[in-house]
């Protein structure tokens, strides 16, 4: 698969890409890769679009800054801009998973003339809250343990994450699911003192991940370690401050949503909460005992339901 640097700002973004036709744009979570991508770039190609992934800011082959600001939400959808502009293409339909899906919600709300279609997936859209998340988060989990909170003081989730990115990778890529009574599911919320604590270690790895797919995370973190991806978590309050002009904003673009039945964000709250904000909602998609890594987990059920939102689109333009 062609891999190329994009560079833009003082950061180099690693590509990876197939296919010729219209762009398909797809920005991983947290803690992933382009690489999550593998199963949808070569079958995005096939049907005809032009199917490109980054390491997003601070992973794998991409730069890591060391500012923490150099992460907030207009940086993280500068760098997708940016990428479409490298393509030489005025839009493109954007898909994200987890984080990927909160940059590219935000996309679509800040510049919805590069935006063909937006595909979140795991994470539905949420409109900006009245005060700033971060602020709000401490309130509700007064003494409680919540991940996002864990993970604001820098260092601190660094160093548990960075210990064994073995253990790391192996325990949230085999346990982000809400079956807790099944093998992987989540530990309850009080076992253990730290956030790795909450995910059993695995008998063995779950049918839709190999070895080989394992050994790639692991090689790449060991290398980067984890500071890049929490960072983003780092400017939840910052962008919420930087974006009042998204009060009530509507996302106009098309928009889809995909997600696994058992992922642990979806058992957050109804999905149906997010349609009122999305004026052009094509559908959502559960997919059936997928957990969180949906993409990677049941890669025929995305990959058909992506196609069928992003062939949608093409019709779009020929009634025009």
């Amino acid at each position: 698969m062609p891999e190329r640097t994009v560079s833009h700002g003082g950061v180099a973004l690693h590509v990876v890409e197939e296919g010729t036709g219209p762009p398909v744009i797809f920005s991983h979570g947290f803690p992933e890769l382009a690489y999550s991508w593998r199963h949808q770039l070569p079958a995005v190609a096939a049907a005809g679009f032009r199917a490109v992934a980054p390491d997003q800011r601070g992973y794998g082959r991409t730069s890591r800054p060391e500012p923490v600001t150099d992460y907030d939400i207009e940086h993280l959808t500068g760098d997708l801009i940016a990428l479409l502009d490298d393509l030489g293409e005025q839009r493109a339909v954007f898909v994200g998973h987890d984080w990927g899906s909160m940059v590219v919600w935000h996309l679509a709300l800040l510049h919805p003339d590069r935006v063909a279609g937006v595909c979140g997936m795991s994470v539905p859209f949420q409109p900006r809250p009245p005060v700033p998340p971060v602020a709000a988060m401490r309130a509700r989990f007064a003494g409680e343990f919540f991940y996002i909170l864990h993970f604001q003081e820098h260092g601190v989730a660094d160093a548990e994450l960075d210990a064994d990115p073995g253990r790391t990778m192996r325990r949230l890529l085999s346990g982000t699911r809400v079956d807790r009574d099944a093998p992987g599911g989540l530990l309850p919320t009080g076992s253990g003192t730290g956030f790795l604590d909450r995910f059993p270690e695995p008998d063995a790895l779950p049918a839709w991940l190999d070895q080989a797919e394992l050994d790639h995370y692991v090689a790449e973190f060991g290398r980067t370690g984890f500071t890049g991806g929490l960072n983003w978590y780092r400017n939840l309050d910052r962008n919420w401050e930087r974006t009042p002009h998204l009060a009530g904003a509507r996302v106009e673009v098309p928009s889809f949503f995909i997600a696994g039945s058992a992922d642990p964000v979806v058992a957050m709250g109804p999905l149906s909460a997010q349609e009122e904000w999305l004026a052009d909602h094509r559908g959502s998609v559960l997919v059936e005992g997928a957990g969180h890594w949906v993409q990677q987990e049941a890669p025929d059920e995305v990959n058909a339901a992506l196609l069928g939102f992003v062939h949608s689109l093409d019709h779009d333009e020929e009634t025009r």
